[in-house]
């Protein structure tokens, strides 16, 4: 952790995109992305963030850019070859269907000097919505991010419609996993990767080294285990209002936690662990009482 009052850099990567919400009545486009949506939420709560992720010079680029621009967020921008990754979530049928375009299957950062230096100098590294399953890119991104145990936040958070190689995603993702100081994951990702559930996904990544998994299960709450095989769980908040859209419910999840570990240090106790997460489903709570993925505080 820093000198008490400098300020703390958090270096998110990952991706950035437009999401096109589709229902019976309309269509909406917002900047997002899990790892956009991760990075502005740090910002909204006060912390100097960096986000790394291909953006292409389109309109959309432009749009994201002025997304970020608004809430303080730095960018260090891949050039996008086809564009701005697009991921369009159709719920004219009531469940969700989701659809990418071609750039956003064809996703790639790249680690030059810009992303070197940042990766470095960064307090915490967030990495969220990753191609995992391309290793040269996986590989590029770990050699830029020394001391992977004392700094580094993993979130898979994979998506079908982007994924090419789903046991090579695994074994990517498990094996910088075990070397980082906080895994998250969901019951999307158990299912999607796994084809498990939550719980038998948090054992395994335990089993396989991870230090401490962040697991959140929807409206059952959320739980941290540790390699001690100790677990300490939360159930949702309950917040007035009803839930308008849960798609950035685990971005805000995982803002929080961070940002309370920013200030806080890693818990090191149950308690602390606890108030961590009681924390991370309020704000998860309030994000979901509006619609779109941006952070929101009760």
């Amino acid at each position: 952790m820093p000198e008490q009052n400098a300020p703390t850099r958090v270096v998110v990567v990952g991706d950035a995109l437009i999401d096109v919400l589709r229902d019976s009545e309309a269509s909406r486009e917002f900047a997002g992305g899990a790892a956009l949506n991760v990075a502005v939420g740090l910002a909204v709560l006060g912390l100097p963030t960096t986000l790394i992720a291909m953006v292409g010079d389109d309109a959309d680029g432009a749009v994201i850019r002025e997304f970020l621009e608004k809430y303080g967020v730095q960018l260090i921008a891949t050039t996008g070859p086809l564009g701005s990754s697009r991921a369009v979530s159709d719920r004219t049928d009531g469940e969700p269907r989701y659809f990418f375009n071609p750039a956003a299957k064809a996703r790639r950062i790249e680690f030059g000097a810009a992303e070197r230096a940042a990766l470095e100098s960064a307090e915490l590294v967030v990495v969220s919505c990753f191609p995992f399953d391309d290793t040269a890119q996986t590989e590029a991104f770990a050699a830029c991010v020394s001391d992977p145990e004392r700094r580094l936040f993993i979130d898979p958070n994979p998506r079908a419609g982007m994924l090419h190689d789903g046991p090579r995603f695994v074994r990517n993702f498990e094996a910088l996993a075990a070397r980082s100081l906080l895994v998250k994951v969901g019951d999307e990702d158990a299912d999607l990767l796994y084809d498990s559930t939550l719980e038998q996904l948090r054992l395994r990544l335990v089993a396989s080294g991870a230090h401490t998994v962040l697991a959140t299960a929807g409206r059952l709450g959320a739980s941290v285990s540790f390699a001690d095989k100790g677990q300490i769980s939360v159930p949702i908040a309950m917040l007035d209002g009803p839930v308008i859209d849960t798609m950035g419910a685990g971005d805000a999840t995982l803002a929080a936690s961070v940002c309370t570990i920013v200030h806080d240090g890693v818990p090191q106790d149950a308690a602390s662990w606890q108030s961590l997460l009681a924390d991370a489903m309020l704000t998860a709570a309030a994000t979901c009482r509006h619609e779109g993925a941006l952070l929101r505080r009760p």
